[in-house]
């Protein structure tokens, strides 16, 4: 097979098949080499996808049938074990910004559904999630519909840059801009691409949070991996405004200098 038939092979199965083409190429570039068979890079590919995009999406948060947010944010582990925590992150997140503020959340899963908690300390908040799983694209955008919030989903890849910086540039200000675990998924499916992305996008906002887990989800145990390569490179080319850990997650705060 050819590239592309092995790329449309790759999304048969109904979890990829609505990714942008560009996230499925990254992946599927990690294992397009001569010396593996066109079975194993499919197979590969599908592995290396499950754990950046659906390794924490429970299945039934694909087809719910009128659950309310709260439901929602617990059936994706990432929003589950942040659910008690909200308010207390939004609240020193947003602490000085006032009721008006753009929200851009870069790899937002299903994060928009936490608008509510969000509003409680920007009660005129726009939010606009950049999500590449188009069934969440679509789960958040319905929400967002019939509950009249100020928002919307757009499925796109994290790797289109150019398009990303122009819906920032497009929005409001102030901004602040969300990368919620999204720094591990990146660097799966390229190197050091957290920290060109961070560095395109700082100049249009008026805050970046980057955050990543601290402790497993399940067994609530502290992680040894070393994050000092990333947050090595925030403290030396931007100026941090806040920095702390809640719910098993550590949050970095910061702007351009």
């Amino acid at each position: 097979m050819d590239n592309q038939e092995i790329i449309k092979e790759i999304t048969k199965k109904k979890e990829f098949s609505r990714l942008p083409e560009t996230d499925v190429r990254m992946a599927y570039d990690r294992f397009n080499k001569k010396n593996i068979l066109d079975e194993d890079k499919i197979k590969l590919t599908r592995e290396l996808l499950h754990k950046v995009f659906s390794s924490f999406t429970s299945h039934k948060l694909l087809s719910p049938k009128n659950k309310p947010a709260e439901w929602i944010l617990r059936k994706h582990l990432s929003t589950r074990e942040r659910f008690s925590h909200y308010s207390d992150i939004y609240s020193r997140i947003l602490k000085g910004f006032g009721s008006r503020v753009s929200v851009i959340d870069l790899g937002a899963g299903i994060n928009g559904f936490s608008y509510n908690f969000l509003k409680q300390y920007a009660k005129k908040a726009e939010y606009f999630a950049i999500e590449s799983m188009g069934q969440l694209v679509d789960l958040t955008n319905n929400y967002f519909v019939k509950e009249k919030i100020l928002g919307k989903a757009i499925q796109m890849s994290l790797f289109d840059l150019t398009e990303i910086k122009e819906i920032i540039s497009k929005t409001d200000k102030p901004r602040v801009i969300f990368l919620f675990k999204v720094i591990d998924s990146l660097e799966m499916l390229k190197n050091d691409y957290s920290k060109e992305l961070i560095k395109e996008i700082v100049p249009f906002a008026d805050l970046v949070v980057v955050s990543f887990a601290v402790e497993s989800m399940i067994k609530r145990k502290k992680f040894r991996v070393n994050r000092s390569w990333i947050t090595d490179f925030i403290k030396h080319n931007f100026d941090i405004r806040d920095e702390f850990e809640i719910g098993g997650e550590r949050y970095i705060c910061f702007t351009g200098k």
